[in-house]
Order: structure tokens, then sequence, then C-alpha cells
């Protein structure tokens, strides 16, 4: 037989296909899972540090809230990042002048006791004040 005759070329074509062809890989469904680990993991933490970012947002001078970040909450401890030295004086001062007891008192229900201050930055640097990009 001839290798032009289309006969051969559909049979070779069907041997082919047949040759390559995977099965599908039937895998468990992603997205219950998904669920599952936001609704324990992400969920119940987000819960706390919300409320807690809420009073921050309220209580401390918006002045002061821009060049802070609100960076970690563990074992009631709040960490929060201040973006320069001066910025971060006067953050110290006004807690220790009282706006900590308040805190404390407005999130004791999500167990702050206490707040810890550092200095150092969350964006990227270079740039403007108004285009700041969140370093991950």
């Amino acid at each position: 037989m001839d290798s032009t005759d289309p006969r051969l070329q559909n049979a070779e074509l069907a041997r082919l296909s047949r040759v390559k062809q995977r099965t599908p890989y039937d895998a468990a469904a992603i997205g219950p899972e998904l669920i599952s680990f936001f609704k324990v993991s992400v969920e119940k933490r987000n819960a706390k540090f919300s409320k807690i970012a809420d009073v921050w947002m309220k209580l401390v001078p918006q002045v002061l809230a821009d060049h802070s970040a609100l960076e970690s909450f563990s074992r009631g401890t709040l960490a929060v990042v201040v973006d320069s030295s001066s910025h971060l004086y006067e953050l110290k001062q006004l807690l220790l002048a009282g706006l900590e007891k308040q805190l404390l008192l407005a999130c004791s229900a999500a167990g702050l006791k206490k707040i810890t201050l550092k200095r150092g930055s969350w964006y990227e640097e270079g740039g403007t004040a108004g285009d700041r990009r969140v370093k991950f």
C-alpha cells in the first residue's frame, strides 16, 4: 500500500491519537479545602485583628496612623511598625500619655495586652508618600 493512501493515513492518525491520548487525572476539588483553611486560619485571626485595627484608626491621630502599620498580633502583643524616628517618638509619647491605656481597654475583648513599636518600613522605598507600594 502507498503511504499517501487516505485509509492508511487515517489508521495511522487513529493509532497515534490512541497512543498519545492521556487519561484525565481525577483530582479532588481544591475549593472545599481552601474554604476550610480560610475559616480556620484566616477568618479567626482576622476577626481579632480587624477589631484592633478599627480601634487603632479611631484613636490614633491620622498623621501618625499614616506613618504606622499594624504588623502582627500574637499572644496579646500588637507589633506596630513606624516609618521614621520622629513619628516613632511622637507615637511613643502619645501612648505613654494615656493612649495605650485607651487602646488596651477598648481591645481587651480581642485579647490585647501590650503594644510594641519598632522602626521600619512596610512599603517599597522610593517614590512619593502618595504612591507607596506594600512590600511582600
